[in-house]
């Protein structure tokens, strides 16, 4: 098997040109990069995202192939800086945007229809809907999600009900802001229940 981390890898910082995670793949745009960089969707899995905005900063391990410059690591991801932007999209919240919410909690995505700009999730152990609206994605540096997707959310009570004020992939929550206690606390209880429901 090749070594993924060859000699010849260089590490560039850019921004997603867009990323579309049905077709599986995106690009990226570096200064001093003459060409567009491919991003797959494997690649940004690996770092623990399915999605990723368009517009987000992001560090690279690039290395040059046959068919062009292809993203082989994603070291680094920052949400899109948007004060300004002129592409006709709104970048307001619904909400009021000191509303801050508690602890990450783990949850389950239960629609997201990226076109509506919204979508709900299901925090574990809760049957109550959590409101995630479009615009939350994208200042957490994500850009969609897709019904089942493990996710850790921070929630906040709004004038209709619970809503998202921030969102993280699981994996990446998981693995940089100490969620790891969760996730095992998460665990044993699915084990418990399964065992329960064996009995």
């Amino acid at each position: 098997m090749p070594d993924d981390t060859s000699e010849e890898s260089t590490v560039h910082s850019g921004l997603v040109k867009w990323f579309d995670s049905t077709k599986g793949y995106g690009f990226v745009v570096c200064e001093g990069v003459a060409r567009d960089i491919l991003l797959h969707a494997n690649v940004l899995r690996n770092f623990g995202q399915n999605s990723v905005a368009d517009g987000a900063k992001v560090r690279l391990r690039v290395v040059e192939t046959d068919r062009g410059i292809q993203a082989q690591e994603v070291l680094e991801i920052e949400a899109p800086e948007f004060e300004g932007a002129d592409d006709g999209m709104s970048r307001s919240l619904p909400f009021d945007e000191t509303l801050v919410g508690g602890d990450l909690e783990p949850a389950r995505v239960k629609w997201f229809d990226r076109a509506k700009g919204f979508g709900f999730a299901n925090v574990f152990g809760l049957g109550e809907d959590v409101f995630i609206h479009v615009e939350v994605l994208r200042r957490s540096s994500l850009a969609d999600l897709q019904p089942g997707e493990a996710i850790a959310i921070r929630v906040a009570e709004g004038a209709r009900g619970r809503l998202a004020t921030q969102v993280n992939a699981w994996e990446h929550a998981v693995g940089n802001t100490g969620l790891a206690e969760l996730s095992a606390e998460t665990d044993s209880v699915v084990e418990f229940q399964g065992r329960e429901a064996a009995e």
